[in-house]
């Protein structure tokens, strides 16, 4: 028969424990297996959201990708979009499993979307998850960061259906205003691009010692905006050719002789001996 176990000496019996540990382990108690339980529950719902955004993310591309009302500079983002909200989602609620408070985290992310939303109106060439490329009118190939894009103020000329042309005109302050105003609005009247409402405006801008400067602005549809200026800044100048209207003549600086120097005066005559 075998020998009983013994236990040291060393070891404190249950009598020697604080009582305050004594009242605490109850709680410790609960508290290790909640989180335990937490812990469990939180890896089984990253494992299930990263299979699921893995899966979403394979259905999304092949089901854009066959469809032809998808422009293709958004397949790439709307698919990254998909799979990387299922994870963001899936982190929200990773955290909220642990107490913590996620309603800041889905205001940021709500706002990202609203971001990705306001720069999705501009006419690019590819939206990434981190970056988007555009190609600039004048063949240029930019690539911008999304975050400038998240914080940036982005400018869209072709999304409006109308656009507004402005330049300036000199004339010679000597000449009768309501005339040139006239001039100007008689030939707009006869572009058949420029739109009657709103009705074309030449407003006196700056009056100068030597000239006059109008504004002149005019609306057009915006797919005939770049044909336009040209031609009705023409025009304009034509007409007040054919009016006699006289552009501001520069004054010129008055003219100066060349300095010389004066004449060398004669020597006075030696004082002459009594």
């Amino acid at each position: 028969m075998a020998d009983p176990i013994t236990l040291p000496v060393t070891l404190p019996s249950a009598a020697t424990v604080p009582a305050t540990m004594k009242a605490a382990l109850p709680a410790l108690t609960v508290m290790l297996m909640n989180g335990a339980k937490d812990l469990l529950v939180a890896t089984l719902i990253l494992i299930a959201g990263a299979a699921a955004s893995r899966w979403i993310g394979r259905w999304a591309h092949d089901l854009i990708d066959r469809s032809r009302h998808v422009d293709d500079t958004l397949k790439p983002l709307i698919t990254n979009f998909a799979r990387y909200g299922v994870l963001a989602i899936t982190l929200v609620v990773v955290l909220g499993q642990f107490g913590v408070q996620t309603t800041s985290l889905i205001a940021i992310l709500g706002a990202t979307g609203l971001a990705i939303g306001l720069a999705l109106q501009g006419t690019v060439h590819e939206i990434g998850l981190f970056r988007t490329v555009v190609v600039t009118d004048d063949g240029l190939y930019v690539s911008v960061p999304n975050a400038t894009l998240f914080t940036g103020t982005i400018t869209n000329l072709s999304r409006e259906r109308t656009r507004r042309i402005n330049f300036t005109i000199e004339v010679d302050r000597a000449e009768n205003l309501d005339t040139v105003q006239k001039t100007i609005l008689e030939t707009l009247a006869r572009e058949p691009r420029l739109l009657k409402v709103p009705a074309p405006t030449v407003d006196v801008d700056t009056l100068g010692p030597l000239s006059t400067t109008l504004t002149v602005q005019v609306w057009v549809e915006n797919h005939d905006f770049g044909g336009a200026v040209s031609e009705v800044k023409k025009r304009v100048r034509h007409a007040l050719q054919a009016a006699d209207v006289g552009a501001p003549v520069p004054v010129a600086a008055p003219a100066v002789a060349p300095w010389t120097p004066p004449a060398e005066k004669p020597a006075s005559d030696a004082k002459k001996p009594n």
